[in-house]
């Protein structure tokens, strides 16, 4: 059972019993009266944002979540498909579940799954991934402004803004929380 003194960001609980995660928590305190935790909470599976207040006494439980790493199979009629390397049980998730973490997935990489009550809903990616540039415009010469970008197409289909000097074949570390490119990977 949780506190509102164990919130953190982050911390999955149930709430009315829905699962949520704390987006964002704040004490207060007014008057003679005891103190009070303002809150904003991400439902897990909808993504819908609540703000709520709970006294210092409340207890919560943790939300039926289980993480496993599992092996990034292929992608087939909107649905991608994984499996346990270990049971080499496969589950498939819808893309709207996934959401943008597609653009980053690689075949035959691992990646932890997010379980809920069973289901996959969600999956926990690195916050860099290196992708390789597939298509991208031969850079001017003469480009020597510090901050022209030109559009790249990776390997996934994920179109970023890149530095002139990236060419077709080169390896990108993109940011997978922003989209943005952050560097040239060595190769």
């Amino acid at each position: 059972m949780y506190t509102p003194s164990d919130f953190r960001k982050g911390l999955r609980i149930i709430v009315d019993d829905q699962p949520y995660y704390v987006v964002s928590y704040q004490h207060f305190k007014m008057g003679r009266g005891k103190a009070n935790i303002r809150t904003k909470l991400k439902h897990i599976k909808t993504g819908a944002v609540v703000e709520k207040v709970f006294s210092s006494n409340d207890s919560f439980k943790p939300p039926d979540m289980e993480e496993k790493k599992m092996q990034y199979l292929y992608e087939s009629d909107g649905e991608m498909t994984f499996m346990d390397s270990t049971t080499f049980e496969q589950v498939q998730i819808s893309v709207e579940n996934i959401g943008d973490s597609k653009w980053y997935l690689l075949e035959n990489d691992e990646y932890k799954i997010l379980f809920l009550d069973g289901e996959a809903i969600s999956i926990d990616l690195p916050a860099s991934v290196i992708l390789e540039v597939t298509a991208t415009e031969p850079s001017a010469r003469g480009d020597t402004v510090s901050n022209v970008t030109k559009p790249a197409t990776l390997q996934t289909g994920l179109v970023v803004k890149v530095p002139p000097f990236i060419k077709e074949g080169d390896k990108v570390k993109v940011d997978t929380r922003t989209g943005e490119y952050l560097e040239r990977a060595n190769k």
